[in-house]
């Protein structure tokens, strides 16, 4: 049998797995649903012979975060694949209900049917269709879904970088691009929060004796989006300004968070200093501020190692009638702390999809066997 006929078997229970895994509610945090989804998936993969465990998460304050799943299975050869994916959304409790699983007109909708829920189920797919076909040239195959992917990895990091580095390719599950694209790179990201602290007074019969905290955050919100140019490919949003309480007192204190996006290294640095360096500056007198970086994630600008998977990906695809391109994005995603760990790496090996994030979400599923084969095709071709 070949890939893609293989990737063709395992179209049904593809589909029919995808809307089990869409209609159970599985945003960051979402403990519960968290748990149910990893169940699901320790479970098939139990059933395609890998070996199965789940590590639960928790983040630095020991808040539990939900369990990654990872799954190994033994093949005749010597180097190690990891197949990385996630299993959180960022969608509420009840978006399930609301707008379950369906398909219409080829294409399947729901809460992270593209982002990541495509996609973690085309890695295990895939390796069903490359046991099918009998060909485990690889020394191991690993599988891993984290719960927490979509609010920075807080407490997967440590796993990413320890399974980084005992692998020798690293293949990211999220889907490619709505053009087809897989992905060569992506920018760095980080949310910075500005707490700025004042002193309250009665607005209307001692206002001199405030400290306003608003007024502050204010002028440094000019400050911030000003910064947007400075370096090429940085930009800056402060996307979350919180002040005061009640008209009538000098808010004491208020509260920035800022995104910063960067695709090269020297200037996501430049930028956070710059930033950093900016929030501490007295702009209104009594009030002072306290800086946190929340969940840095490095830019991944691609390497020498990633152009090689290219270039052996569409060797594959002309194979399999599959065409392959790549392209960088400004979405950040697991693929950057893997890179960063220095594992060549390639992303959007999952299937066509789009609109991610929103209620239009969509998964193509004329690409999904396909884009199976694809993947199956390409871990074979990098393990031998």
């Amino acid at each position: 049998m070949n890939l893609r006929d293989a990737a063709w078997q395992r179209h049904p229970a593809y589909l029919q797995r995808l809307g089990r895994l869409v209609n159970i509610d599985s945003g960051s945090r979402d403990v519960t649903g968290l748990h149910r989804v990893a169940g699901l998936l320790a479970a098939w993969t139990e059933k395609a012979g890998l070996q199965t465990r789940r590590i639960p998460l928790r983040d630095a304050t020991g808040a539990p975060l939900g369990d990654a799943v990872l799954a190994r299975i033994r093949g005749t050869g010597t180097r190690r694949v990891l197949l990385a994916a996630h299993l959180d959304t960022v969608f509420p409790p009840g978006t399930a209900a609301s707008r379950p699983f369906r398909v219409d007109g080829g294409r399947a909708y729901g809460p992270g049917v593209c982002d990541d829920k495509g996609g973690v189920l085309a890695g295990l797919a895939a390796i069903e269709s490359l046991l099918l076909c009998g060909r485990t040239s690889f020394g191991e195959l690993v599988l891993l879904a984290t719960p927490d992917e979509e609010i920075g990895s807080v407490g997967s990091r440590a796993l990413l970088d320890r399974l980084a580095r005992e692998t020798d390719v690293a293949l990211c599950l999220e889907c490619a691009r709505e053009n087809g694209d897989l992905v060569s790179g992506r920018k760095g990201v980080a949310d910075i929060k500005v707490t700025l602290r004042g002193r309250a007074a009665h607005a209307g019969i001692e206002p001199e004796r405030g400290a306003h905290a608003a007024l502050a955050a204010a002028r440094l919100t000019i400050a911030l989006q000003e910064l947007n140019g400075r370096w090429p490919s940085v930009t800056v949003n402060v996307g979350v300004l919180q002040a005061g309480e009640r008209a009538n007192v000098v808010p004491e204190q208020a509260t920035l968070v800022v995104d910063v996006r960067s695709d090269r290294t020297d200037a996501f640095e430049h930028a956070l200093a710059a930033i950093t360096a900016a929030a501490h500056e007295p702009r209104v007198p009594g009030v002072s501020a306290v800086v946190s970086v929340i969940a840095p994630t490095p830019p991944w600008e691609g390497s020498a190692g990633t152009d090689e998977l290219i270039k052996l990906a569409k060797q594959v695809g002309t194979e399999l009638d599959v065409p392959v391109q790549a392209a960088q994005t400004g979405g950040c995603a697991d693929a950057n702390l893997l890179a960063a760990a220095g594992v060549p790496v390639l992303d959007g090996l999952g299937p066509v999809g789009g609109d991610d994030h929103s209620a239009a979400e969509w998964l193509d599923l004329a690409s999904v066997a396909p884009r199976v084969a694809l993947l199956a095709g390409l871990v074979d071709t990098v393990a031998s």
